[in-house]
């Protein structure tokens, strides 16, 4: 069974036990999912508001925006296992010769590689979900509006969180113009995508303080 088939109650089991997957790097996007599932609610509770009516539109454009993103996200839940499962038998292949160590250094490296796309790919997909934020901060009801800041929150976490899985693969890659490829983008979605986050969070806390 697919891991986003599992209850939430069964995958968290998975994910507390001594298994390979999921992980961390799951665990980020299904993050990710859930932050863009709360800016969808609060758009569907927001559209078609009087006070609003004029940002219909705009509103259905954050909708189906977001409908992709929670999509895409929960599709990387699957993507990061299915990727990291091959680099955590990697590290078990024999070394004992000099053929061995061969074999197994060219094979963790490609699978480190395969390793770092999803969550690469999940923090591309958290920083359009922070943008959908911040578009929606100024038109979301008042009423609802602590979910932007919680929603934001779990993006935030879920793009701090894919960073690191990130950082744990390159460290061991030794094709330089890769890794420093890899880390400037994702050192740039990171700084990014934290001060707009971090924004948001004061955008909210402001409104609901008055």
């Amino acid at each position: 069974m697919a891991l986003t088939e599992l209850s939430c109650k069964d995958f968290t089991f998975e994910l507390s036990s001594k298994k390979p997957v999921p992980g961390g790097g799951g665990a980020a996007a299904l993050a990710g999912s859930l932050g863009v599932a709360l800016n969808m609610m609060v758009a569907n509770f927001s559209k078609g508001k009087k006070k609003f009516i004029q940002f219909e539109k705009q509103h259905e454009d954050i909708l189906t925006k977001g409908e992709k993103l929670r999509i895409e996200l929960l599709n990387l839940v699957e993507k990061d296992a299915i990727s990291f499962e091959p680099l955590s038998k990697a590290y078990i292949l024999p070394s004992a010769t000099e053929e061995d160590k061969i074999i197994k250094e060219k094979e963790m490296q490609k699978c480190l590689k395969d390793a770092c796309s999803a969550p690469v790919e999940t923090m591309v997909l958290v920083f359009e979900g922070i943008n959908l934020h911040e578009e929606l901060t100024d038109i979301a009801s008042v009423t609802i509006i602590s979910d932007i800041g919680v929603g934001v929150q779990l993006l935030k976490a879920a793009l701090n969180s894919a960073y690191l899985n990130v950082i744990i693969n390159v460290n061991s890659i030794k094709d330089d113009e890769y890794v420093n490829n890899i880390k400037r983008r994702a050192e740039n979605l990171l700084i990014d995508g934290n001060k707009k986050a971090d924004e948001i969070w004061n955008r909210v806390l402001k409104i609901l303080e008055g």
